[in-house]
C-alpha cells in the first residue's frame, strides 16, 4: 500500500497497518526473549536489543536517502521487501523454549532407554526433572513452606482480580521506566524531522549527506551491550539518570552551529556522537527495568499474574511508551524549530532530558530511600516501589 499508494487515505491506512504489525512483533518478541534468557543477564541482552532498535531507527533515513538518490523511489521499497522476507525466514526458523524443552525431555527418555536396555523410564524423566535426594526434598519442603507463607499475604480478592495492566500501572517504578522510555524515544527520533533540513539549509548538503549525518547517532549504540552488562552488575538507576543528565549540555550546545565551516561541521558531528552516547546509557537499563518490575511483583505475590505471567503485557506498555516518544519527538522538534529556531529546539530537548533524570533517579531500580542488595537489581528480588513506600 505504501509502495503503490497514490492518495492520502491509502498511505494513512498503510501506515496504520504497518504500526499494528510492528506492535505485535515487538511485544511478542520481547516477551519471548525474557522467557528464554531469564532475569539474570537481561540487561546485557536488552543492550543488544537496544543496539538493533537504534540502528534500525536511525539507519533508516541514512539508507533511504542513499538508495533513493542512487536507485529511485521503488528501490527503497525493494530493500524493505527484502528485509521483511529475511525477517519472516528467521521467525520460521526460531524454536520457542517450550518446544525445545519437549525435545530435551524426549532425548532424555531415549538416552535412558538405551542405557537400561528398554526398561521403562522413571516418572521424573517425564517431567524433565532429576530425582531429588532426601536433603533436596527437605529443602524443597522448606521452600514450599515459604511459598505458602507468601500465599497467605497476597493482595485482597479485588486487587488480584484486576487486569495485569492495571496492576502494573500502579507501580511507580514501571511508570518511571515508561516515562523514561518515552523521553528517550522522543530524543532519539526528534532529529528525524529537523536534522536533514538543517544540514541542507546550513551546509548545503544533499539527501546523501543528510542521511550520512545519522551515522553519528548510530555509532555509539554499539556500546549498548556493555551498558546492559553494567546494568546487570550495578543496577539500572545511575546509568539511566546519568544518561539523561549528560544529554542536557550536548543538546544545548547544538545552538552554536550556525554557519557553514569545517569546524562547525566537526562540532556538530561530535555533539551528535555525545548525544548518541547519552541515549545509549538510558535505553538498555530502562528496557531491563520492565523485567525487574514484573519479577519483583511476582516474587512478592507468586502467581498474581497467572500461569502465563505478565511480561508480554509489560512490554506492550513499553511499546506504547516508545511509540509515543517516536510520535512526540519529531513533532516537538519540528514545531519548536519552525516557531523559535534551531537553538530553542535544542535547549528545550535538553531540558526535557534533564527533568527526566529526576524520576529515573528516584524510582528506577526501586525507591531510592530503600537500601537494596546489588544482586537484587538483576534477580528481581527487591521490593516493589509501592511496598517500599508503605513500609517506609
Amino acid at each position: 500500500m505504501l509502495c503503490i499508494g497514490s492518495s492520502v487515505g491509502v498511505l494513512v491506512t498503510g501506515r496504520l497497518l504497518q504500526g499494528l504489525s510492528a506492535a505485535v512483533v515487538w511485544v511478542v518478541g520481547l516477551a519471548l526473549l525474557v522467557d528464554t534468557v531469564g532475569e539474570k543477564d537481561i540487561g546485557q541482552v536488552m543492550g543488544y536489543v537496544s543496539l538493533s532498535m537504534t540502528i534500525g531507527i536511525l539507519a533508516g533515513p541514512l539508507l533511504g536517502g542513499v538508495v533513493y538518490e542512487k536507485g529511485g523511489y521503488y528501490s527503497v521499497f525493494a530493500m524493505a521487501f527484502a528485509l521483511i522476507g529475511l525477517d519472516i525466514l528467521l521467525r520460521l526458523l526460531m524454536v520457542e523454549k517450550k518446544i525445545a524443552r519437549q525435545w530435551l525431555t524426549t532425548t532424555m527418555r531415549r538416552d535412558y532407554a538405551d542405557c537400561t536396555y528398554g526398561a521403562p523410564p522413571p516418572q521424573h524423566l517425564d517431567n524433565g526433572c532429576v530425582e531429588a535426594s532426601p536433603q533436596q526434598g527437605k529443602s524443597a519442603r522448606e521452600k514450599q513452606g515459604v511459598l505458602n507463607e507468601k500465599e497467605s499475604t497476597r493482595l485482597s480478592c479485588f486487587t488480584t482480580r484486576l487486569p495485569p495492566v492495571v496492576t502494573l500501572l500502579k507501580s511507580r517504578r514501571l511508570v518511571a521506566a515508561l516515562w523514561g522510555s518515552l523521553v528517550q524515544a522522543a530524543l532519539m527520533t526528534s532529529f528525524d524531522s529537523v536534522l536533514p533540513l538543517f544540514v541542507k539549509r546550513t551546509f548545503g548538503w544533499d539527501s546523501t549527506g543528510a542521511g550520512l549525518i545519522f551515522l553519528t547517532l548510530c555509532i555509539p549504540s554499539f556500546s549498548a551491550p556493555v551498558v546492559g552488562w553494567l546494568s546487570d552488575k550495578y543496577g539500572p538507576r545511575w546509568l539511566a539518570a546519568s544518561g539523561f543528565l549528560l544529554a542536557l549540555p550536548f543538546f544545548t550546545l547544538l545552538r552554536l552551529i550556525t554557519h557553514n565551516t569545517i569546524p562547525q561541521i566537526v562540532t556538530l558531528c561530535v555533539l551528535l556522537i555525545l548525544i548518541g552516547i547519552s541515549i545509549t546509557l538510558v535505553m538498555p537499563p530502562l528496557m531491563a527495568e520492565v523485567t525487574y518490575v514484573v519479577q519483583a511483583k511476582e516474587n512478592k505475590n507468586p502467581g498474581m499474574f497467572g500461569a502465563g505471567g505478565a511480561y508480554a503485557q509489560a512490554y506492550g506498555l513499553f511499546n506504547c511508551a516508545f511509540a509515543g516518544g517516536c510520535l512526540v519527538g519529531p513533532i516537538w522538534a519540528g514545531f519548536v524549530e519552525d516557531k523559535a529556531g534551531w537553538g530553542t529546539m535544542a535547549w528545550s530537548l535538553g531540558l526535557l532530558s534533564a527533568l527526566s533524570a529526576i524520576p529515573a533517579m528516584i524510582w528506577t531500580g526501586g525507591l531510592i530511600t530503600k537500601r537494596h542488595d546489588k544482586s537484587d537489581h538483576f534477580r528481581g528480588e527487591m521490593y516493589d516501589d509501592n511496598e517500599a513506600t508503605a513500609s517506609a
